[in-house]
């Protein structure tokens, strides 16, 4: 199938969907209005105004040009990353998605899901139908907490008020909609100002009952190179103890359940049918082409696959493709054990689990190692892993251990 023009409208769904890889592709907008203290994200903050809109757009278009031999497959999703893509004019944006969709081999016969992440300090009504209008379908919302104290001491700009104004905007554009919250956060080390458990369920429920599609309800993970990094290796950095956090976690889940949400990965709640189908791609392995700065990347290939990453600040990556230099800046071959590994560590998260063997095959590599083997029948045995002829999975009163198990496993 030839690639149509710039020019060209937009491509059939290919008839070879049903043997065609299926690829993603993310694009990372690197500003935000303020970097948030638990941020290790390449973001940089920078006021609306002060952003070449139309240059970036050209950037990442003369990118997508540059990287067509590893844009191959059947176009599953598109995710707007960052920072704060909400920032990013809808006109722009749109043209990026456009140049997108136009090269791509062939379109899903689901549709694209077209994401873009959005702060509440950067999206109100008009902005949302601007998203809509351009073929954004989907709309994902920094929510992260109903508590003015708990938002003040994550850095972010918007109240609660704020923050479900936000929601009810995206939800009026007509398109699907995910709230981020985070769960379990401690503003203070006196216990009686960490969040407890009930008052975690009331702000799922006040969320959810708004008529969104999507949750995702994260714990803080602290990352060393960050604000909160610091402080926590000073010990000033207030966190929820482990019993509280899985008190929080599991009853979260719970009453999300109740609302008619699927649990269906370890951070994220989805209405029948609503699954994040660009974030279940990272899960199970697919493709993706990153674009923008700083952008990450996965390509298979006969030998493996490789990873690559773009120039990881605004200006350089810039000035690269200005300067007609698109080798990325970190380049990364992946042999088959070592994707096998990621697909473990990624597949576990998700409530089906993982099919090994499907998996091990897809990577070239051996699936039951003689230690592979050994964990996995220490594992059942303690009621942390079952298998079911060649799938794994963990059992969601175990979900909190994921990491550790996944590592077992290796």
């Amino acid at each position: 199938m030839q690639n149509p023009s710039t020019d060209a409208p937009v491509p059939a769904i290919c008839s070879r969907s049903e043997w065609v890889k299926p690829i993603g592709v993310y694009v990372h907008f690197p500003w935000c209005l303020r970097k948030c203290p638990y941020c290790d994200f390449a973001t940089f903050e920078r006021p609306r105004e002060a952003i070449d809109h139309r240059g970036y757009a050209n950037a990442v278009i003369a990118e997508l040009d540059a990287r067509r031999d590893w844009y191959k497959g059947r176009l599953e999703t598109v995710f707007f990353g960052g920072g704060t893509p909400s920032l990013w004019e809808p006109a722009e944006l749109g043209r990026v998605l456009e140049a997108i969709l136009e090269r791509a081999e062939g379109l899903s016969p689901d549709g694209v899901e077209v994401t873009v992440e959005c702060n509440p300090s950067s999206l109100d009504g008009p902005r949302a139908k601007e998203f809509a209008a351009v073929g954004v379908n989907r709309l994902s919302v920094g929510v992260q907490g109903l508590d003015q104290s708990r938002l003040e001491f994550l850095g972010r700009l918007h109240n609660p008020d704020e923050a479900l104004a936000a929601v009810r905007a995206a939800i009026a554009s007509g398109v699907r909609v995910n709230a981020d919250l985070m769960i379990g956060i401690a503003t203070g080390f006196d216990e009686r100002v960490h969040q407890a458990p009930a008052e975690a369920v009331r702000e799922a429920a006040v969320v959810a009952e708004l008529g969104v599609s999507h949750i995702s309800a994260y714990q803080l993970t602290v990352e060393a190179k960050t604000r909160f990094g610091e402080l926590d290796r000073k010990g000033k950095l207030p966190l929820v103890g482990d019993d509280r956090m899985a008190t929080t976690f599991l009853e979260t889940s719970r009453a999300l359940e109740e609302r008619g949400f699927e649990h269906y990965e370890i951070s994220n709640f989805a209405r029948p049918g609503e699954r994040s189908r660009h974030n279940v791609g990272y899960w199970v392995g697919q493709d993706y082409l990153g674009l923008g700065c700083a952008a990450y990347g996965t390509i298979t290939t006969e030998n493996g696959a490789f990873r690559y990453r773009n120039a990881p600040n605004p200006e350089r990556y810039l000035a690269r493709v200005e300067a007609g230099q698109f080798e990325p800046h970190e380049r990364e071959q992946l042999d088959g054990p070592t994707l096998l590994k990621e697909r473990i560590m990624l597949g576990l998260r998700l409530r089906e689990g993982i099919d090994l063997e499907r998996a091990a095959e897809e990577c070239r590599t051996e699936a039951w190692t003689d230690e592979r083997r050994r964990a996995t029948r220490e594992l059942m045995s303690s009621g942390r892993l079952v298998q079911e002829g060649g799938s794994l999975r963990i059992p969601r009163d175990a979900w909190l251990f994921t990491d550790g198990i996944a590592a077992a496993l290796f």
